[in-house]
């Protein structure tokens, strides 16, 4: 598709001039190309008339009506125009915010095409949000079924559906198939020219279903190619294995005050299994929050260690690292295995001892943050890396680290346990190890929605845990005070919990802003009991394991994400003795964060709630794949497409296994279209 003339800019296009084409840069449009591919978020089917009578009943207005009046409200900078109009079956009002300019294109008297929602309000029916078209004599409204794209400021629908018009009448015929003939013959797939016209001004509805169709299918067969070819370059690769004996392993499953889960003995046999293949390994376990994983994380790495190599375990906070590094300290140093701890905390005066001993050998395992990764850092055998909470972590870091060693193993980790559909997009060529089973003895956390209001009732239940020797965490979505949100915030609730709420209860503060060893000071304060409440922003969201803590309090819950606050409600529940989780929610929230909100009520597994998180927000968020750039899936969507997606991907690995050709340099317009595709962004294929 992507001809020369498809990647000039869109300012070659008529009405598209330096003003319009700034604000087409908004949405990421700058060729001719891009614009084609920005896909109606919506359609608006004008087949259909609806009076402004039927406004209650319809969900829109579609209609031919007479401008009436002309009326201003407001003053200076406020004023805003008011156009009466009528039709045959009732008169209605448009409110014209910041469209003063039609005034003047809508003279009293003229006819018009008005489409908009309408409701009833200070004694008339009127819109706000309308679009609406000046039918000159003679002339008709424009009619089928037009596209509804997305907008910035100072672009409308007119403008967009023009450009798009024509876009496609001087570009679309210029469009080459990318698809293997034989492959859209067999799927039934519209031509490629035919589906883009089509999906922005089809004939009917049934075309335009065949077209999104069409586009769907294409956008996540190419997907599932660029994820195809990953996987079967990393087949391709030998690594020289020395198999270890198991002793480490064995030595540390013996010195554990308790057995293992059968959730973490399979998961520790299938990463082993993959550790001793003659391929690296690239495999992603999850698991719920507390299940267990970085403890079958140390089994591989003194897999690596007794192998000859060294391992390296990546977090994406220092809090999370040095909690890490201790509990690697307790279980593993007694094993004489070496240990060393490495962030950009770490001053010079012992970062140069500490890169030399990594350099030469003399370290087994690092624990630390994106430091590991620095340009300066050097291993001697790195052999294993282990990433944790990886959707905290652009690809990019992931793949420095990886270039430290000779083709090491890579195990990515995440508490946020990732749905089957999404799992298959972004990490389809990964193995997936899930860890199911929690550790004996654990309670279900008690969960228990409070509006704003009534958080007193909240704050008297966590004294009584309080006064039975228990510890609580009270979390708050910004550090200080705002301007433009009126919020609780983490230090003045600090305050205010310690002198008002609980006197006489020591209460500590941590948040991003701090220094890293004033929150290490706090923490290991919280962790000691030496303080009872710890006030704090998401920070506390991963890493943090106390088990005497017996209460988290999310207040503002609605500013959290889904996986954010099953994150914050593991916090507790990591002992014995029964806890609980407070979600207080303001009165004013969308639908979305009710939703949100009902679920946690409702579900405690981590994987259901995975589900429901995809389903609410979509996949970019989820994955981490939105702060680093690589979900660019426009038209399909892995929930709703689910059924494509696996046809997609069981089409793509197929053409792969019998032409491997299309991976060489050779074919250049398949690479293009791949490398195009490809879920990873900048990332070189082949490449974790």
């Amino acid at each position: 598709m992507f001809l020369r003339e498809l990647g000039q800019s869109v300012t070659v296009l008529k009405g598209a001039g330096a003003s319009v084409s700034a604000k087409l840069a908004k949405l990421g449009v700058y060729t001719v190309a891009d614009l084609i591919l920005l896909y109606p978020r919506d359609y608006d089917d004008r087949t259909v008339f609806s009076p402004l009578a039927s406004y209650a009943r319809e969900s829109r207005v579609h209609t031919i009506a007479e401008v009436m009046a002309h009326d201003w409200f407001g003053f200076g900078r406020m004023r805003t125009l008011k156009v009466t109009i009528r039709d045959e079956t009732a008169g209605a009002v448009l409110v014209c915010f910041n469209r003063s300019y039609l005034e003047g294109q809508l003279p009293i008297g003229s006819r018009v095409a008005v489409t908009g929602k309408f409701t009833y309000r200070y004694g008339q029916i009127q819109s706000s949000a309308f679009d609406i078209e000046s039918l000159e004599e003679g002339r008709s409204p424009a009619a089928g079924i037009l596209p509804v794209y997305p907008l910035t400021d100072g672009l409308n629908q007119g403008q967009l559906r023009r450009l798009a018009k024509v876009a496609l009448v001087e570009y679309g015929a210029k469009v080459e198939e990318e698809l293997p003939a034989a492959l859209r013959e067999r799927r039934g797939l519209m031509p490629k020219r035919d589906a883009l016209r089509a999906v922005h001004f089809p004939k009917d509805s049934s075309e335009l279903a065949a077209a999104r169709a069409s586009l769907v299918f294409e956008e996540l067969f190419y997907f599932q190619v660029a994820v195809a070819r990953r996987a079967m370059r990393r087949r391709e690769v030998q690594v020289d294995r020395r198999p270890p004996e198991g002793l480490l392993k064995k030595r540390l499953v013996q010195r554990l005050p308790f057995e293992l889960t059968s959730g973490q003995v399979e998961a520790a046999t299938e990463i082993a299994a993959d550790m001793a293949s003659p391929r690296p390994m690239a495999r992603l376990l999850q698991g719920d929050v507390g299940s267990g994983k970085t403890l079958v994380a140390f089994l591989a790495c003194l897999d690596a260690i007794e192998a000859g190599g060294q391992a390296a375990i990546m977090t994406p906070t220092e809090l999370l690292a040095r909690q890490h590094a201790a509990t690697a300290a307790r279980l593993l140093e007694p094993l004489g295995v070496r240990l060393a701890f490495l962030s950009g905390n770490v001053d010079d005066r012992s970062r140069r001892p500490l890169l030399a001993a990594l350099k030469n050998g003399e370290v087994d395992l690092v624990l630390g943050t994106q430091a590991l990764f620095s340009d300066d850092v050097e291993y001697k055998s790195l052999r294993l890396i282990v990433v944790d909470e990886q959707h905290r972590f652009g690809v990019l870091q992931r793949l420095a680290l990886s270039r430290k060693g000779p083709l090491p193993d890579l195990l990515m980790m995440t508490a946020t346990p990732i749905p089957r559909t999404l799992a298959l997009t972004v990490f389809g060529d990964l193995a997936v190890s899930a860890i199911h089973t929690m550790p004996p003895g654990r309670k279900p956390i008690v969960t228990h929605l409070a509006k704003a209001g009534n958080e007193v009732k909240v704050y008297d239940f966590v004294r009584h845990l309080l006064e039975a020797g228990r510890q609580a965490y009270f979390v708050y979505p910004l550090i200080g005070e705002s301007e433009k949100l009126e919020l609780k915030n983490a230090e003045a609730m600090a305050e205010r919990l310690a002198k008002e709420t609980y006197p006489g209860r020591r209460v500590g503060l941590i948040h991003s802003r701090l220094k890293e060893e004033d929150k290490r000071a706090t923490m290991e304060a919280f962790s000691k009991g030496e303080v009872s409440i710890l006030v704090a922003t998401s920070v506390v969201e991963v890493g943090v394991d106390v088990p005497n803590a017996a209460a988290m309090v999310v207040e503002h819950a609605e500013r959290f994400g889904l996986a954010a606050l099953h994150q914050l409600r593991g916090r507790v529940g990591r002992g014995a003795e029964q806890s609980y989780c407070f979600l207080v929610y303001s009165a004013d929230i969308t639908e979305e964060a009710k939703s949100r909100l009902k679920a946690m009520l409702g579900m405690s597994d981590g994987f259901a709630l995975a589900e429901e998180d995809l389903r609410i927000r979509g996949p970019g968020e989820i994955a981490g794949t939105a702060q680093s750039g690589f979900l660019r899936l426009s038209i399909a969507d892995p929930i709703r497409d689910a059924a494509v997606l696996e046809e997609a991907r069981s089409e793509a690995f197929a053409m792969l296994e019998a032409d491997p050709g299309l991976l060489s340099a050779a074919n250049a317009p398949i690479r293009e279209v791949l490398d195009r595709a490809n879920p990873f962004g900048d990332a070189p294929a082949g490449l974790h």
